[in-house]
């Protein structure tokens, strides 16, 4: 589930822990809006308690209370505040329900109800804005909060009060349009003076009055005796009227009593239930009927024990439960559950007519001295047992997905008094779970999204107790890591990065990755906010914690590439010569100047250990297919020129090219004008150099791809043009040497020339020519069989000329 809360989004994760982030702007909520008529009155309704199931008692007017409650009504349409003060047990709470009757009509916002038990003024606050305003799933930061309930303008009843002096100051300067009625006892602390509340005393009744009120509790007019005890009572209780609603209850009871020891129905059988209204008969005595006395003046003082002696057994078993949750009565729905009755429900009826709980708020609590006086008659023997089964059931309870976390915190006091019950008792047995971490990391999200903050910090706090004391380390985590998130909520920086470094820390042990990141997520969150570092566990591997692989940071490539040790080749056929790149080592170190340190110089090693070992990998695959080339003699590399034919054979005609002839009609290895390189050296004696003769042109190409010429120097159909470079030792890049380029030629190849001889060869191959050395671009060797004066070939390169690329330079 999501919430807003503040600045935030806040994503509740029962599993792993909740999730924070900045609210991005789509997700913030508008303005709220104030709620309508018709939803108020829901509100209101809801902050009533429920009414118990079965006949319910008439309700009985106000006695001796009339001067009291016209001054309320006084003060507060003057838009005056008030404290209305009196001990438990006075009515305090039935005064203010008729005194808001009354208010209905004075404010704009009508009358809002809020209760104040185990709330603080923070607390209060963000109920009032709840209960004017309709912002779901919204928890407005607090200067948004403040400027929301400023517009507030309402009478606001705040009974069972906690807190007084400057808590309440802060309270009623946040709502100055609002008129508070306050409802607190003598105990709490009383308002400044610059407040400007005025306290209202309210006392016990006379003794008229308490007769009076005895008489419509019984039903009936009190007999001489009884008269007498109630104004024992009266002394004894200085007229507090709760005293006088249990007294009545005592007699009603006494009267069921005297009723019941002869009723017998249709069958025979006792009644095990006599009618509760049952009239007294007076002539019962007289009838020989079995007194029961009245009860002495101590037991109508503590009347708890007597009143619960006489109720049903669920009605008895939910008292225990009662004491043993510090007083909190569950509510009616759970009651079957607990006690293991299904009509169990109906207790909560049985003790409301007799006095033994009141309201507080929208629940029920055992009233003033119940608790202390069962305590006493043994109702406490197994506070343990009970708080435990307790647990157990809302455990399962909060955790059904069918319930809301509106109704988890509805019953948020009696999760947290079982929850206080448990964490100082004895931890679980060694793996069993322990049913208080359970029920805290139960319940905790449900007050999280219920936007019940500070049951959620309790239930945190109980749940990391328990989980320390348990020694399970991940739920501890978690109960840390929700700290953390809740404290970033509230602005407290600090304490959640300790929190936060605290979950962190433990998940790492636990080599919990999902948990670790969502801690560290937070903890960013919070550096982000306060401008600091996040703190080393934030970021660093803690012990335990399982470290990703290792990254290895690769060198970047420069700008212009890193060269290759050898140009691509188009074909397996194409030499590999030597050609300066723009791209050279020098370049390359020279693009990287200026990157110092360790971390340069690591990576211009790793390039060139990478650039060597390359290198070597292809010298020695130049090697390996040189070695290997030789070995067929009808080898198809070697059937294959520098500009191999068209034509599918020699002289076959097939293709219809034209034959190239010479002017002695004898075949020549010359390639001719069109692709040969200049044989003569010139003056200087080196060849490639600008002196070098031109050969000869023709004036009309030729239709022989080959543009063979004959050796005799006559021209081709194929005009001939000078080499395209006359500075670059000659070259050809037809294929790959077929031997190392460190050897020498140390025999005549006696294979067929690899050219297309000018005739059909009719005469042996082997027959030197008589002209001028021709020079070859093939990779096998001169076509003839005597050695040739020059070669172009990578295979027999050139030694002694100037010109001619040596054996060390001819490879990078």
């Amino acid at each position: 589930m999501q919430l807003v809360s503040g600045d935030y989004l806040l994503t509740v994760n029962p599993v792993d822990g909740s999730e924070i982030e900045v609210c991005p702007p789509a997700e913030r909520p508008a303005r709220p809006a104030k709620l309508t008529p018709a939803e108020r009155a829901e509100v209101d309704r809801a902050a009533k308690p429920p009414v118990p199931p079965g006949p319910s008692r008439p309700a009985l007017p106000l006695l001796a209370r009339q001067d009291e409650r016209e001054q309320l009504v006084r003060m507060l349409a003057r838009g005056r505040s008030v404290r209305l003060v009196g001990p438990p047990g006075t009515g305090r709470t039935t005064l203010l329900d008729l005194v808001a009757e009354d208010c209905a009509d004075l404010a704009p916002d009508g009358v809002v109800r809020l209760n104040g038990f185990h709330r603080t003024s923070e607390d209060l606050l963000y109920d009032l804005f709840h209960a004017v305003y309709s912002a779901p799933l919204h928890r407005p930061a607090q200067d948004e909060l403040l400027d929301l309930v400023r517009e507030i303008g309402a009478v606001v009843v705040l009974d069972d009060i906690e807190f007084g002096g400057a808590a309440l100051d802060e309270l009623l300067d946040a709502t100055p349009e609002c008129a508070f009625l306050i409802g607190a006892t003598p105990e709490v602390p009383a308002p400044s003076v610059e407040s400007g509340v005025e306290d209202v005393a309210l006392g016990g009744l006379d003794r008229a009055a308490s007769v009076e009120l005895l008489e419509r509790q019984v039903g009936r007019v009190l007999t001489e005796d009884e008269a007498n005890w109630a104004g024992d009572l009266w002394f004894e209780s200085e007229g507090l009227p709760l005293r006088f609603v249990q007294a009545g209850a005592l007699l009603r009871q006494r009267d069921r009593l005297r009723a019941g020891a002869d009723a017998v129905d249709e069958f025979g059988v006792f009644e095990d239930a006599p009618p509760v209204d049952a009239p007294f008969d007076a002539s019962s005595e007289a009838e020989g009927r079995e007194e029961v006395p009245l009860p002495s003046v101590g037991e109508a003082a503590g009347p708890a024990p007597l009143l619960a002696s006489r109720l049903s057994a669920s009605a008895r078993a939910a008292l225990k439960f009662a004491v043993a949750l510090g007083g909190e009565v569950p509510h009616q729905a759970h009651l079957p559950a607990l006690v293991g009755d299904t009509h169990a429900d109906a207790a909560l009826g049985e003790l409301a007519d007799c006095g033994l709980v009141s309201p507080v708020g929208s629940r029920y609590r055992l009233a003033a001295g119940v608790q202390a006086q069962l305590t006493a008659a043994g109702y406490a023997g197994d506070v343990q047992a009970d708080a435990l089964t307790a647990a157990q059931h809302y455990a399962w309870w909060a955790g059904h997905p069918s319930v809301t976390p509106e109704r988890v915190c509805a019953e948020a006091d009696a999760v947290l008094a079982a929850l206080g019950v448990l964490v100082p008792g004895a931890p679980p047995a060694e793996g069993e779970e322990s049913p208080t971490v359970q029920l805290a990391r139960t319940a905790a999200p449900a007050f999280a999204a219920g936007l019940h903050w500070s049951a959620w910090e309790r239930a945190l706090r109980a749940g990391a107790e328990a989980a320390r004391l348990a020694g399970d380390v991940s739920e501890q985590a978690y109960f840390h890591h929700e700290l953390g998130v809740l404290a970033l909520c509230g602005g407290q920086l600090d304490r959640a990065r300790a929190e936060l470094e605290t979950s962190v820390g433990l998940r790492g042990a636990l080599a919990d990755k999902r948990g670790t990141v969502a801690g560290r997520r937070a903890l960013a969150l919070v550096a982000d906010r306060s401008g600091t570092t996040p703190g080393v566990a934030a970021f660093g591997a803690t012990a335990g914690e399982e470290v990703p692989d290792a990254r290895y940071e690769e060198s970047a490539s420069p700008p212009g590439g890193v060269p290759a040790a050898f140009p691509p080749g188009g074909d397996g056929t194409t030499l590999v010569t030597f050609h300066p790149s723009s791209a050279s080592p020098s370049s390359l170190a020279a693009s990287h100047k200026g990157r110092g340190g360790v971390r340069g110089f690591a990576r211009r090693n790793l390039v060139a250990a990478g650039a060597g070992a390359l290198l070597v990998a292809v010298l020695g695959t130049v090697v390996t297919l040189g070695a290997t080339s030789d070995n067929d003699p009808n080898a198809p590399a070697d059937q294959v020129g520098v500009n191999p034919s068209a034509s599918q054979g020699i002289g076959d005609g097939s293709l219809g090219a034209d034959k190239a002839e010479g002017n002695d009609g004898k075949g020549s290895g010359d390639t001719g004008t069109a692709t040969s390189r200049p044989t003569d050296p010139g003056p200087d004696g080196t060849l490639g150099t600008s002196d070098d003769p031109t050969p000869t042109e023709s004036g009309e190409p030729s239709d022989d791809p080959s543009g063979t010429q004959g050796s005799g120097g006559g021209s081709s159909n194929s005009p001939s043009k000078p080499p395209s470079s006359t500075t670059r030792p000659p070259t050809s890049t037809s294929r790959p040497p077929s031997e190392t380029p460190t050897e020498d030629p140390t025999e005549d190849p006696t294979k067929d020339p690899t050219e297309d001889p000018t005739d059909p060869p009719t005469e042996d191959p082997t027959t030197p020519p008589t002209d001028t050395p021709s020079t070859s671009t093939s990779a096998s060797g001169p076509s003839s069989s005597s050695p040739a004066e020059t070669t172009s070939s990578a295979s027999a390169p050139e030694t002694s000329e100037a010109g001619s690329p040596s054996s060390s330079d001819s490879m990078i």
